[in-house]
């Protein structure tokens, strides 16, 4: 079928996803691939000490996003949406969605950025025996009841707000196990919540006197592949209100922006991973078997599917870059050159490339907040060199790729140097990798690995919730996750790999270790300007 065939007959699939600047939506065709868009700029606000966006936000968002996609429609096919296979939603994981018995929100939506949870984090992490981060739902949970919020003892359901958004459009509490993860640590063999922990955390708070038990408030949890409800009409004119959109259209789980990622980057399966380089970064490996231990800085989610996951999560990675790359614009526009955004980018790329391997002594800390894998609370971006260090533009450039991912080789050397995890294949994807080569050989270097980087990967989060949503309806019965995005969607396409020398192992190996023992110059740069 042509795509307007597709549109026409209701056979297309929508995902959206709620990144943390831009809610985007993408509308694939019966073979996958993309045949509409549709997008929504927003930003968190600082309320109290706390980051959030407002229900308000949320909505209007979303049916700004869903008309954006209904006029590209329109213009390029001369139709209006009415029908679809299948529908799929996604947001940034973690966070505390609170709600009352009248679906009111308690307290405004504390995100993933907060890190008001150390307490809460630290004890629920011995109790559990099992790393839990500042930001999972569990963590918020639990840092309200140290802290004696009051509107703790009127929660009737605790959601993501993926699960917030698939609950209002469908009116099931559910969410899909990939974002479950970051909730509630899983249990690899039931595939639900970890019913050990889960009755710790009840008896922990006990002596509350609470109305509720911790699986009460939490929606339950479904694997990629499952039905998890059906669009309502009271889901359809939150979506549309223009009113065109017809419900009964089949959801499937929603998920967290990690599942979504592994999905579009085609790594659910034992022994892959992805590597996504943006505004902040983080590396998902998925495990043949259970860590031998908890890790400070390794979180363990799944995949959409339920298959463990190793994710090390790194709050910093090429706002750096960017801020260097503006003084460099800065500096051309003071000249009267007209600048080329993408042309300088790739200048400087690969400028960088050319810098020899263990960046001539320098090291650049790209710290624009903390960095829990390193152990800092707060950040302070810095150039560090000796007068002796080669100071030259290929070395002042490399030395900020190297610092973007050095955060990133120290939290993933426990995985494959300490726990001697096997990957076969690891994709990159994210604005790091946009300058062809450079960034994903400096990775390779990083990590001593083969690094891919597949076209299909910029089409990003939305995408990968659309694929999920087809692999709903479009499955051959029993086809695993994998093997459906690997025959479905893929067809065999591994991307374009790189594959590091010695000599740039060694040079990012020298690199490193010169960069550990120097972070306790931005330590002192943190104490200097509390």
């Amino acid at each position: 079928m042509t795509a307007k065939e597709t549109i026409q007959q209701g056979k297309a699939i929508l995902g959206i996803e709620f990144g943390s600047t831009r809610i985007k939506a993408v509308l694939i065709d019966d073979e996958n691939k993309p045949i509409a868009q549709g997008s929504h700029t927003w930003e968190n606000q600082l309320e109290n000490g706390l980051w959030t966006y407002s229900i308000q936000a949320i909505w209007e968002g979303l049916q700004d996003c869903y008309a954006s996609l209904r006029n590209d429609v329109k213009t390029q096919y001369g139709l209006e949406i009415e029908n679809l296979a299948a529908i799929g939603v996604s947001a940034m994981m973690h966070g505390y969605m609170a709600f009352n018995k009248k679906e009111e929100i308690l307290v405004p939506f504390r995100t993933w950025r907060n890190t008001n949870t150390g307490k809460a984090a630290a004890k629920l992490s011995d109790l559990f025996n099992f790393n839990i981060p500042l930001r999972w739902s569990i963590a918020h949970l639990f840092e309200c009841i140290l802290d004696g919020e009051s509107h703790v003892k009127n929660i009737d359901y605790l959601a993501t707000l993926d699960a917030y958004i698939h609950w209002q459009l469908t009116g099931e509490r559910v969410t899909g196990i990939g974002d479950a993860s970051g909730m509630v640590p899983i249990d690899p063999d039931t595939k639900d919540y970890d019913e050990e922990m889960v009755k710790k955390f009840d008896a922990l708070i006990a002596p509350k006197g609470y109305p509720w038990k911790l699986r009460d408030i939490l929606p339950q949890v479904r694997v990629a592949g499952q039905e998890a409800g059906k669009l309502t009409a009271k889901g359809a004119k939150l979506l549309d209100p223009s009113g065109h959109l017809k419900a009964g259209i089949p959801m499937c789980p929603p998920e967290g922006d990690a599942g979504t990622g592994m999905a579009a980057t085609n790594a659910v399966r034992p022994r892959t991973g992805n590597v996504s380089c943006g505004t902040s970064s983080f590396s998902m490996i998925v495990l043949e078997k259970n860590l031998s231990k908890p890790y400070k800085s390794i979180d363990i989610v799944t995949t959409p599917d339920g298959a463990p996951v190793a994710m090390v999560h790194c709050n910093n990675c090429t706002s750096d870059i960017n801020a260097w790359v503006n003084i460099f614009k800065e500096f051309m526009e003071a000249t009267g050159q007209k600048v080329d955004m993408q042309k300088l980018f790739e200048v400087l790329f690969h400028a960088g490339a050319k810098g020899d391997a263990d960046c001539g002594g320098l090291m650049a800390y790209n710290y624009f907040s903390g960095e829990p894998v390193t152990g800092l609370s707060e950040g302070r971006p810095m150039i560090v060199r000796s007068p002796n260090d080669k100071f030259s533009l290929a070395n002042f450039m490399r030395a900020n790729l190297y610092g973007a991912v050095a955060v990133l080789k120290i939290g993933n050397d426990i995985l494959f140097k300490d726990e001697k995890v096997a990957v076969d294949r690891l994709t990159g994807h994210g604005g790091y990798f946009t300058t062809p080569e450079v960034g994903q050989r400096i990775l390779a270097a990083a990590l001593n690995l083969p690094i891919s980087v597949m076209k299909t990967a910029g089409e990003g989060g939305p995408w990968g919730m659309a694929l999920l949503a087809s692999y709903l309806v479009n499955s051959e019965k029993h086809q695993s996750l994998a093997d459906f995005l690997e025959t479905k969607v893929f067809a065999g396409n591994k991307g374009t790999e790189v594959r590091p020398t010695q000599e740039e192992v060694d040079g990012f190996n020298a690199y490193i270790e010169s960069y550990k023992k120097g972070l306790e110059i931005e330590q002192a740069a943190v104490k200097y300007k509390e």
